[in-house]
């Protein structure tokens, strides 16, 4: 099975699908990767997301930086222009444009490009925090990936089918950090580096996560072992959420399991398996179940 890429249809549709004319065709390239256009488009885009993050790290390399600065430069601001137009485009093609602008991918799109124009047109920043650091927060556009690969759709899904489970995990977890932290604090004390309660659950909290930076020690026996203990729980602290999600994962992915429907007609995607008209254009949908994107 393969989940509906929020490139596709079924996401473009969520902020409007225009009806006629230039709107629409630029929607179907820009929204609906199942199109030849569309594929290329997608395709493009990737190549300059991908080139943009490896510029933004040689970037931060002094000794790359000193002798290609000039050309950082001018790549950096191909690269802003056109994840700009990029912007622009999805922002002219969609009837719900707030709706788009404030969606988790339209903060990405805006994150993508606000960088290089707050350095240029906030000169008071240079006072206030290093213009480099801006620079480097053009990392982000890695996200903008997302957009492009089914598997992220697939595993989001999975993640919120299963967030009350990890919730609760969670909440397991914070009790558990918090009692053993202020044991540690009662057993080992100030004199061997347990000043506070939370500084207690800060180490608690490395411990159970395998990662113990050794920063504090236990000293006492008692101490070492709750901490043998603490170790021991790291293991199942792990395992817990990893299977609670593959669970899901693995559930979404049974065959026959019913899959979103895409119409034969103007090729929007997402539809409710028990849908029977399409919500873009009213066309009759295929009846029975089919992978997404199959007909």
């Amino acid at each position: 099975m393969t989940a509906p890429t929020p490139g596709s249809g079924a996401y473009g549709s969520r902020y409007g699908r225009p009806t006629a004319g230039w709107r629409l065709g630029l929607h179907r390239v820009i929204f609906e990767s199942d199109t030849r256009a569309g594929r290329w488009f997608d395709l493009a885009l990737i190549g300059a997301i991908v080139t943009s993050v490896i510029v933004v790290v040689l970037d931060s390399v002094a000794d790359i930086h000193a002798h290609h600065a000039e050309l950082f430069n001018t790549l950096e601001w191909l690269f802003t222009i056109t994840f700009t137009v990029e912007y622009l485009a999805r922002l002219s093609c969609v009837t719900r444009p707030l709706t788009y602008a404030r969606s988790p991918l339209g903060l990405i799109d805006l994150l993508a490009v606000v960088p290089t124009y707050l350095a240029v047109l906030v000169p008071g920043l240079h006072a206030m925090t290093d213009v480099r650091v801006l620079r480097l927060l053009r990392i982000f556009r890695i996200f903008k990936l997302v957009e492009y690969m089914a598997e992220f759709g697939a595993l989001s899904q999975a993640l919120v089918a299963s967030r009350r489970k990890i919730m609760v995990f969670l909440s397991f977890v914070m009790l558990v950090v918090l009692v053993m932290g202020t044991l540690m604090y009662v057993v080992e004390g100030p004199a061997n580096g347990y000043t506070s309660i939370p500084v207690g659950v800060y180490w608690a909290i490395t411990t159970m996560t395998t990662v113990g930076f050794g920063d504090i020690t236990p000293k006492t026996d008692l101490g070492r072992v709750i901490a043998s203990t603490m170790m021991l729980l790291g293991w199942g602290t792990l395992a817990v959420p990893t299977g609670i999600v593959s669970a899901e994962f693995t559930a979404q992915r049974l065959p026959g399991r019913p899959q979103p429907r895409r119409c034969r007609t103007c090729h929007s995607e997402g539809h409710p398996p028990k849908a029977r008209f399409c919500s873009d254009c009213g066309a009759a949908l295929p009846q029975g179940y089919r992978e997404a994107g199959v007909d």
